[in-house]
């Protein structure tokens, strides 16, 4: 009598290691099409790209928090992208005592040649849902992201 063996079952990710895994998947994938596109930028290079692009001129510290990056790291990026020439620092209009960072002319098309890229990226990721699951599945991070915001 041969008993067979069952592998266990492997226990489910948490929602924190399930998001970790994505977020690395993201940018390994986002990485691997920026260098495939040419660039030679970084996923944390594309990200302060990206949200000087859609937001605008920002201080470095606010774009700092917007790319969850401590004041250090962001020096550092900000001196290799205004180094390749796609983001300037500018006295701030109403404070003379701080900068504000925004594109150059070559950050704008670069960025505009990138956003192909993203798109690419994230509907390979969404690939196997449907379109009422994608809007679903942004619903539900979006809600759980403004939770862990809410300090209230």
């Amino acid at each position: 009598m041969t008993t067979e063996a069952h592998a266990p079952t492997p226990p489910r990710e948490s929602l924190g290691m399930l998001l970790c895994l994505l977020r690395g998947e993201i940018v390994r994938a986002m990485e691997t099409e920026l260098m495939a596109h040419g660039s030679n930028l970084r996923f944390t290079q594309f990200l302060i790209i990206k949200r000087l692009a859609r937001l605008g001129p920002m201080g470095a510290g606010e774009l700092a928090r917007s790319v969850d990056l401590d004041g250090g790291a962001m020096t550092r990026q900000l001196d290799q992208l205004e180094r390749k020439g796609y983001l300037r620092r500018c006295p701030h209009a109403q404070d003379r005592r701080t900068l504000r960072i925004e594109l150059t002319p070559a950050g704008t098309t670069l960025w505009q040649q990138l956003a192909d890229c993203q798109q690419r990226v994230l509907k390979t990721a969404q690939r196997e849902l449907k379109a009422a699951e994608r809007a679903q599945l942004h619903d539900y991070l979006e809600r759980v992201l403004h939770a862990l915001r809410d300090k209230s």
